[in-house]
């Protein structure tokens, strides 16, 4: 039989790896896509990653864990992460050539550094986020 002091025990240690849970897969954070903000990223050198991204999207679902796993990591705290939602920001996922949601496409400043379509390897997403920086 538990003791009052036990249940307490039990119960905070859920809360605190419910909490842990919840911090590991938070959204990585977004800057507001508008032309102007991805030029003026660009125009600063900054590493930048498109997430060519849909709400109803399985795939960009399990993207989502593995890119807040990385952006919190320090070789990724300059990238710039822009968000363009594939259903109503279409003028925008034209703009990048891009035929599917989760589509990732990276650069550094200018140019282009790579693109990636229906990927959940961390590995591979790691790398391609490694030839922004």
């Amino acid at each position: 039989m538990f003791t009052r002091r036990a249940t307490l025990a039990l119960s905070l240690a859920a809360a605190l790896v419910a909490g842990a849970s919840a911090m590991a897969f938070a959204e990585p954070e977004h800057t507001t896509y508008t032309p102007a903000a991805f030029q003026a990223a660009q125009h600063a050198g900054k590493p930048i990653l498109v997430e060519i991204h849909a709400s109803w999207c399985p795939v960009c679902a399990a993207q989502a864990p593995i890119l807040s796993e990385l952006l919190s990591q320090p070789q990724f705290k300059e990238m710039v992460v822009f968000r363009v939602d594939f259903d109503s920001q279409k003028d925008a996922v034209k703009s990048f050539k891009a035929r599917d949601q989760s589509t990732l496409i990276t650069f550094k400043g200018t140019t282009e550094t790579g693109r990636s379509v229906g990927d959940t390897h961390k590995g591979s997403i790691e790398a391609l986020l490694s030839h922004a920086i």
